[in-house]
């Protein structure tokens, strides 16, 4: 991955009492292509695109089936089509809009992308102009619907290892596509269980005897009247935790026989006597490329779980504006959000949302230079794939929780549906495991990272290595006093909190982010190296023995990206209180990811006891001083009540709080009110 210049900061005063202009920074956070967000957002204010809380699941899937329609209908499904084929030809723009379907129902929004992303995609991007003139029309206007079929019950996340054969017959001139055993039935397919007429089965392609590996195969399953077709078996997956609006099934196949130019041929091609060629030679990298023809998905569940997090927090952070607890000093009870605690666990959520927003816009634009030819290349293939899969794991867990901890935060108004919450943790569940579960995608860009620390030493010996690693471990001793060049003691600065705030800014926190990328690459990295010279099954006991490590690096290169994008996107602030506040919360972002792992950066000698105990509570200072901008930072979101649709986020909280207050003003003036038992027993 490409380095990122961090500029060095003015420690300049922030504005006096610096306010964030919300209309200002709405198109900032949308991006590049904000208007195809407002008008995805204006489409879906149409109530006809809303879940139906309590709807038995087998209508809520006729209901998303109804909504694709209504899509397609609409132009919203082939923004990412050439003109030729009906479309606006438009890579990233297709996926702005595509993600912003969350808000409406997630399972709409992965309803039409099993249809248009995957089903859609894996014709457009695998197969050749033939099969784009026979199908994508009928795709895109939803009157072929399909389903993908790539992941078996027996193999996930791993696609090189699936079970379904497509094993060509030179007599006949097809490909027979066969499931040869239970654990290589396709599953969790959307479309699979009733709607889908064909689908793109992944496949190992056998011709002439050799097996050339994975490719894509297009296979109709249905008639137009919902029957099997010879040869096809098809299984309900049945309610599941969330989701309940897609048709989830499974398919198996029976030795059923498609014609060879039903091979989607991009990449893999097998003439009519069975020669197979391909533009790819190597293997490996064929198979990757296949795969990577198909990230838009890991980039719009990027996008569409950020968006989701915001949606939360606008529900959480309006109702803990409005909802009061507990008698404060003036006799008053006290606004939710004015508790120390209350800050505490929503306002850095909202610091990582943002730090999110920012980062998928980045990977956006990176998809869209990629999808549209305009930087389409090896290198930056590989970049986006890397930037995808760094991206998603951290964005979906985030999504998780920011959904559960604004729940919590709501109390038992979280809980009912009406206000959403629930139904949306339990939609957006599986999304930290589809598309590629988040620890196997995390281990991708773990071996991206070991690659890259690989080239820097490549052809060296064995002293240069041990060189480098006595470097790491004299970083290590030198870092030992904690940052002590950059703070010097409380006594120099008043407190220590000063301190922390002199100390890490935002230089000092990419430093300290970075440095732990690093050093951890540089751990694993010289394990591994070390291992190179060992039999097949001690190097994988040993790859075994650092895959948390090196998991746990690929996350902490994800923070850093997060914290990169944050840093650039606030030169794109010119409103100077704007600017100041975005500040605050991307130190907040920053500050953070080092508390969470400030046991590393203890155990390492990166922070000292004493400062590292001060983060955290620099970290409360930077809550408090935020506390005052948190509605307006959840408000720039943009989001409509039509796009929130929750009672207690709708102002009917305020409503009942100030009738509250009313009443016992009310009283106390009348003269009518009771006296309080302790004070009556004073008298």
């Amino acid at each position: 991955m490409a380095d990122t210049v961090v500029r060095p900061e003015q420690h300049t005063e922030p504005p006096v009492d610096p306010s964030i202009d919300v209309e200002g920074l709405t198109p900032v956070l949308m991006g590049k292509w904000r208007d195809v967000r407002l008008e995805a957002r204006e489409m879906i204010k149409d109530e006809a695109f809303w879940r139906i809380d309590g709807q038995h699941y087998l209508e809520h899937r006729e209901r998303v089936l109804e909504q694709c329609r209504l899509l397609a209908q609409r132009g919203a499904s082939s923004r990412a089509l050439p003109v030729e084929y009906g479309g606006l030809d438009t890579q990233g723009g297709n996926i702005a809009g595509f993600e912003e379907l969350v808000l409406a129902d997630p399972s709409l929004q992965i309803k039409s992308g099993v249809q248009w992303g995957l089903f859609g995609s894996a014709i457009f991007q695998l197969g050749t102009k033939k099969h784009h003139d026979k199908w994508l029309r009928d795709v895109f206007s939803l009157d072929l619907p399909g389903a993908f079929a790539m992941t078996e019950t027996g193999h996930g996340s791993d696609v090189q290892s699936i079970g379904t054969t497509a094993t060509y017959d030179v007599d006949a001139q097809e490909f027979v596509i066969n499931t040869p055993f239970r654990g290589a039935y396709k599953d969790y397919l959307g479309n699979a269980a009733k709607h889908g007429q064909a689908a793109t089965v992944f496949a190992q392609l056998i011709t002439g005897g050799v097996n050339y590996g994975v490719h894509c195969f297009f296979v109709p399953i249905r008639n137009e009247d919902g029957e099997n077709l010879p040869g096809i078996t098809s299984e309900d997956d049945g309610p599941k935790g969330g989701l309940n609006g897609i048709d989830n099934g499974r398919l198996a196949f029976d030795h059923v026989r498609v014609p060879r130019e039903n091979l989607l041929n991009r990449y893999g091609d097998v003439g009519a006597d069975g020669t197979y060629t391909s533009p790819i030679a190597s293997p490996g990298r064929r198979f990757f490329t296949m795969l990577g023809a198909l990230v838009q998905g890991r980039v719009s569940l990027d996008g569409a779980a950020t968006w989701a997090s915001a949606l939360a927090l606008k529900i959480a952070v309006t109702y803990g504006n409005e909802r009061r607890q507990f008698d404060g000093p003036t006799g008053e009870e006290v606004v939710l959000l004015d508790y120390g605690k209350h800050r505490r666990r929503l306002i850095p959520l909202i610091a990582t949302t943002y730090a999110q927003t920012f980062a998928h816009e980045q990977l956006l634009q990176k998809f869209d230079a990629v999808f549209s030819g305009e930087n389409d290349t090896d290198e930056s293939r590989e970049d986006l794939e890397t930037l995808a899969a760094a991206l998603k794991p951290l964005s979906t867990w985030h999504g998780l929780d920011a959904v559960q901890e604004a729940r919590e935060a709501c109390g038992g108004q979280g809980y009912l549906a009406e206000n959403r919450l629930v139904t949306l943790h339990q939609d957006l569940d599986v999304y930290a495991t589809f598309e590629g579960d988040n620890n196997v995608l995390l281990q991708l860009v773990g071996k991206r990272l070991l690659g890259d620390f690989a080239k820097q030493f490549s052809g060296a010996d064995t002293k240069k290595l041990a060189a480098y690693a006595a470097k790491q471990g004299a970083s290590r001793f030198f870092h030992g006093a904690g940052l002590r060049q950059l703070g010097q003691t409380v006594t120099d600065l008043g407190s220590i909190a000063r301190s922390v705030e002199l100390g890490l800014r935002g230089e000092d926190q990419h430093a300290l982010l970075a440095d732990r990328v690093e050093q951890m690459v540089t751990d694993v990295g010289t394990r591994l190296n070390q291992a190179r010279k060992l039999d097949p099954v001690e190097a994988q006991k040993v790859f075994n023995d650092n895959q948390v490590e090196l998991i746990e690096a690929a996350r902490a290169h994800g923070e850093l990206l997060q914290w990169e994008s944050f840093t650039d996107a606030l030169d794109e602030i010119e409103d100077e209180g704007t600017r100041a506040v975005l500040t605050w919360v991307r130190d907040l972002f920053g500050l953070t990811m080092i508390e969470k792992h400030l046991s590393w950066h203890l155990i390492n000698g990166r922070l000292s006891t004493q400062r590292a105990a001060s983060v955290s509570r620099y970290i409360d200072r930077l809550c408090e001083r935020l506390r005052p901008h948190a509605q307006d930072l959840v408000d720039a979101f943009g989001l409509a009540p039509e796009h929130v649709r929750a009672p207690i986020a709708s102002g009917a909280e305020k409503v009942r709080q100030d009738e509250a207050r009313a009443h016992y003003a009310e009283l106390a003036a009348s003269g009518n009110a009771p006296v309080p038992e302790k004070v009556a027993k004073k008298r």
